[in-house]
């Protein structure tokens, strides 16, 4: 192996190769490859039943693949190292009768923490994020929103320097969707790695540094998501008050048309080979009568239905909806 690849590895906070995994006859995962950067917000992006959760337990050392290799920080027996690691599954749960700072102290204690210093945190992280007034409470006293901000808070009670999160974002209302946001910025700045899956594209594309798209059990795209987005051409979007002249010509042939009603008309269409300024002087010269022009970037929900395909886009939407 090669210094750059010495020193590619040791920049990973995970690295899994080709894993699979089978339930009886179900072919769950089949053959993924991630490499998550040190430090990053990664995000793994797809429908509910694509793998995504099956991936997860696998990087964690929860579930052992059937086949390929995956390690963390560089060790291939990711449980060895659990107190480096927080993770919060999909299924969420919390003893009713504890108090919010004992929860919190106990699942610290799951991952070496004393109880003593697990209570002293809890109380820290509750008063930090506005539920100081809870830290006596029982767990079946609280809001779902509480309880979940609870067993949040109890994931990074031992400052993990990996934290994963299985569809962090379900059931959290607006509010607490945008605290848990800025909670996942602030620990990638101060160095922590975060992996969370979702179902739900503008978590990824607002939060990420890069995704893995899963669909099927497969991993058709792992990067960045800017490079995602460059995957399809910047649109056009262009207003003009005319319909019809010569200048239409400078347009490509399948631009899309729209009429506004009232007047104005609107076309669509990737940036011509020729650029926009030879555009814009051919509209001009044309008196096509422009109103706007902008270019537009594809976001990271085009990508996805041109890397993963409209069936399991649409899928993503329905399970996105309320």
């Amino acid at each position: 192996m090669s210094r750059n690849d010495d020193q590619h590895k040791n920049s990973l906070a995970i690295d899994a190769r080709g894993l699979v995994k089978r339930f009886d006859d179900t072919l769950a995962v089949d053959g993924v490859d991630i490499s998550v950067p040190k430090g990053a917000i990664y995000g793994i992006l797809g429908p509910n039943g694509a793998g995504k959760t099956t991936t997860l337990r696998m990087l964690l050392g929860i579930i052992d693949p059937d086949e390929g290799v995956r390690r963390v920080f560089g060790h291939d027996r990711p449980h060895e190292i659990a107190k480096w690691i927080g993770y919060l599954p999909e299924e969420r749960g919390l003893y009713p009768a504890m108090k919010c700072d004992e929860a919190i102290a106990f699942m610290g204690a799951l991952r070496g923490l004393s109880l003593d210093e697990g209570r002293k945190r809890g109380r820290e992280l509750l008063e930090g994020h506005g539920m100081g007034h809870a830290i006596d409470r029982q767990i079946r006293q609280l809001s779902k929103g509480m309880a979940q901000t609870v067993q949040l808070l109890g994931t990074l009670v031992h400052r993990p320097k990996l934290v994963v999160f299985d569809e962090p974002f379900s059931g959290l209302d607006a509010i607490n969707q945008g605290k848990l946001e800025v909670m996942i910025r602030d620990l990638a700045k101060d160095g922590t790695t975060v992996i969370f899956s979702t179902h739900v594209i503008h978590h990824a594309e607002r939060l990420c540094n890069d995704v893995a798209i899963i669909a099927g059990g497969r991993v058709p795209y792992a990067g960045s998501v800017d490079a995602a987005r460059d995957r399809i051409p910047a649109q056009v979007r262009l207003e003009t008050q005319r319909e019809e002249g010569d200048w239409r010509s400078a347009l490509p042939a399948d631009a899309r048309h729209d009429a506004k009603e009232g007047g104005g008309h609107f076309w669509y269409f990737p940036i011509p080979e020729s650029g926009i300024e030879a555009l814009l002087k051919r509209l001009i010269d044309g008196e096509a009568g422009i109103l706007s022009l902008s270019i537009e970037r594809a976001g990271l929900h085009d990508a996805f239905v041109e890397i993963a395909g409209a069936a399991a886009a649409r899928q993503l939407e329905a399970e996105a909806t309320p």
